[in-house]
């Protein structure tokens, strides 16, 4: 299973989501991610620490033999038509982060614009880094995405500073002491386990 995770804009969870849907794969199988960003933020974030499966350059990728069951693509941002269409064609799922901000949710809507153009259905909006409670923007966006008939991922990302730990650990976020490093994984848990019913619906 080939996951890509895109954004029309930075700074939306792109990385993160990356990093630890592949964290979870690698809990169900052999998984490879890859980082396609010219930042390499991913690669930056294994460089920091350990994490439980390996990060590879573009390049590096190209030239493994080594199978892998899943694989997980952190993308570059703003990518053009050409370019989403290339990776919508060559992924089982594009994953889609997006925060709940004016700015995020028009890059958003632009990235649908151009999915839709060039035909491309497998893919799902998760909003992440959602503010605490008791606030109800996340409520309001989920409930507008769903009305215009867009596929949002039932589960959303909290926005704890245990993700921050992790990325300078360069660890999950399972494995970083924080209050809230198990509550932070498991919202990532649950996405994961949405995403292989998800596939397994499709297959």
């Amino acid at each position: 299973m080939i996951i890509t995770v895109a954004s029309f804009k930075g700074g939306v969870g792109k990385t993160t989501s990356a990093v630890h849907l592949a964290a979870f794969l690698q809990g169900q199988a052999k998984t490879l991610l890859i980082d396609a960003d010219p930042n390499q933020s991913a690669l930056g974030w294994a460089s920091r620490g350990e994490l439980p499966f390996p990060v590879l350059s573009s390049a590096e990728a190209a030239q493994q033999t080594e199978p892998y069951d899943h694989v997980v693509i952190d993308t570059q941002a703003r990518p053009n038509a050409e370019e989403l269409k290339t990776l919508a064609d060559t992924c089982d799922l594009l994953v889609l982060p997006t925060l709940t901000d004016v700015m995020s949710l028009d890059a958003l809507v632009l990235t649908i614009e151009y999915l839709k153009a060039v035909q491309a259905e497998r893919y799902g909006i998760l909003i992440t880094a959602i503010p605490p409670k008791p606030s109800k923007v996340v409520t309001e966006v989920k409930t507008m995405l769903i009305e215009a008939d867009l596929p949002v991922f039932n589960h959303s990302i909290r926005r704890y500073s245990a993700f921050q730990k992790a990325a300078m650990a360069g660890l999950p976020v399972y494995a970083v002491k924080d209050p809230k490093a198990e509550a932070a994984w498991e919202d990532y848990e649950t996405v994961g386990e949405e995403i292989l019913a998800l596939m397994a619906g499709m297959a």
